[in-house]
């Protein structure tokens, strides 16, 4: 199949090599562990609104359990992968891990935590993807994936389940087209271009629109202080780089990258970062991030 970039909105493609998507914002108008701090606030009543899930409250399992200890590791962070909701996980890549050629009955997004990873056709030139890193893997494509860092974790997730690995033999054209999208080529707005921003070094990339959904990536500057508060019934941000210290009613919990924190109803919170931070934050409606 011939890869050709599409915006990121309307068909994806996955190039050989990455172009900058400069049309994905005009439509929407290494992995260093940095401490940051989190305080719920009062506007919204907050403290029994927010889900938190650290990384050493996570049950690991295999992503294919099919291939035991050959398969990845997997772990939700929301949603249950196994059945038919949408679900958000972990996966950890051994060192030179290659995946054989393969087609998943669902599709998914992907985001680099840590290490190097390769995600494309089984004949494809390795693009190694590197921490913010995304892609999309289109249901019924065969494709391979391979991870080539001494550590590797990415942030997966799908809008349906349950997620499965089949064999090449069983794929299937769906209609979507996959997108390959490196660190340094994410477009990003700043106040002067986005009215969810509000401060000098606070920064957001748009990733993908489904109906109300939508996914971004927001890079904090160091040593900022900020309100982020959203109105919708579905708030989901995972850490991908940094390190997070959650405060509500007196107590502390320091959050990791893959960490989780998440909220069903309307809410602000309070954060502090000594040096940059990104996360990625899913969420059904605009949410708005304010330097104090």
């Amino acid at each position: 199949m011939t890869r050709v970039a599409y915006s990121i909105f309307a068909c994806f493609g996955r190039p050989i090599t990455v172009v900058k998507l400069n049309t994905l914002n005009s439509l929407l108008a290494g992995t260093l562990f940095i401490p940051v701090a989190v305080l719920a606030t009062d506007a919204h009543t907050t403290a029994n609104k927010i889900k938190v899930v650290s990384t050493e409250q996570i049950e690991w399992g295999y992503l294919n359990p099919a291939r035991g200890d050959k398969s990845p590791r997997a772990a939700n962070l929301w949603g249950d992968r196994t059945g038919s909701g949408a679900t958000g996980m972990l996966v950890r890549f051994e060192p030179g891990f290659s995946s054989p050629p393969h087609i998943h009955n669902v599709s998914y997004r992907g985001i680099v935590i840590e290490g190097s990873l390769h995600n494309d056709d089984p004949t494809a030139k390795a693009m190694w993807m590197p921490s913010g890193s995304f892609w999309t893997q289109p249901a019924g494509e065969d494709h391979i994936t391979s991870a080539n860092a001494p550590a590797n974790m990415i942030y997966l997730e799908i809008d349906s389940g349950p997620y499965l690995v089949k064999p090449s033999a069983q794929q299937f054209d769906n209609g979507e087209r996959p997108v390959n999208l490196h660190y340094s080529n994410l477009t990003w707005l700043d106040q002067s271009t986005s009215t969810q921003l509000v401060g000098n070094g606070i920064e957001m990339a748009n990733l993908w629109q489904k109906d109300s959904l939508s996914g971004v990536l927001l890079r904090l500057p160091a040593n900022i202080k900020m309100t982020l508060s959203s109105e919708g019934t579905e708030f989901k941000a995972v850490m991908i780089q940094g390190q997070l210290n959650f405060e509500r009613e007196n107590a502390r919990q320091m959050l990791h990258a893959g960490s989780f924190v998440t909220a069903h109803q309307p809410v602000d919170m309070s954060f502090s970062a000594d040096q940059q931070v990104l996360l990625y934050v899913r969420t059904n409606a605009a949410f708005k991030a304010m330097a104090e």
